[in-house]
């Protein structure tokens, strides 16, 4: 489904990514990892064209990603639920959700009665506005945003950064629902263990260079990729 080949970028004269090639398959679910500044986000921001590649191959669905605006990449079907959740502040809930709604399916897959009974809490604040939600509902209003757009292929960028181990169980449970229903999805995050307990695949970058990939089993029993290249 996406398909990322030899890709390089960076910002101004600082380059970030050295020949980052991955791919990820229709229905997999494939992790992003590695230390702070090793170039995860800018591999995202490449990928959806908010940065513009230096060098390197992109396609999606056998199509080709390269110099399209972002606006144009999203429209391929791509989701995205960025660092920070950047949700519309002065919206209400049901607003965010229906400003991104597209239809790619007849019926579409994701409304805003399939979004509310992913995240009830969603359907209870429905009124309120952004800047009225907690960390944890703005993850959650960020990810149904995203999934309105009836994306293929769903990316999470810090997926649970800074809510609390409660809310943070909750978006993994958010996750495997939306595996078990064959969503693709690449997503980042710190949290490794969790990551291995539904993830397909996991790759990771060391440097702005895919220094290691595998699948969960794989991650559980070495030890020593863990220490050389997750822990601080």
């Amino acid at each position: 489904m996406l398909a990322v080949s030899n890709l390089q970028a960076g910002y101004g004269a600082a380059k970030v990514l050295f020949d980052i090639s991955l791919e990820i398959d229709r229905g997999e679910v494939v992790t992003l990892l590695g230390r702070n500044g090793m170039g995860k986000t800018t591999t995202i921001r490449a990928i959806m064209g908010l940065i513009k590649p230096t060098g390197g191959r992109l396609s999606f669905d056998g199509k080709a990603l390269n110099g399209l605006p972002s606006y144009r990449i999203a429209q391929c079907g791509i989701g995205l639920v960025p660092e920070g959740r950047q949700i519309f502040p002065t919206l209400t809930v049901e607003e965010n959700l229906l400003a991104t709604a597209a239809a790619r399916d007849a019926p579409p897959r994701w409304t805003l009665d399939a979004v509310y009974a992913l995240f009830p809490r969603l359907k209870e604040r429905r009124g309120n506005f952004g800047t009225q939600l907690s960390g944890g509902e703005q993850q959650m209003l960020a990810i149904g945003r995203a999934l309105m757009t009836n994306p293929k292929l769903l990316i999470l960028d810090e997926a649970t950064e800074g809510l609390a181990p409660l809310i943070r169980a909750e978006i993994w449970e958010c996750l495997i629902a939306l595996k078990a229903q064959h969503q693709s999805i690449l997503v980042i995050d710190k949290n490794v263990d969790a990551l291995a307990a539904f993830a397909d695949r996991h790759i990771i970058i060391e440097k702005g260079r895919v220094v290691w990939t595998g699948d969960s089993a794989a991650l559980k029993s070495d030890a020593s990729v863990k220490d050389r290249f997750l822990h601080v």
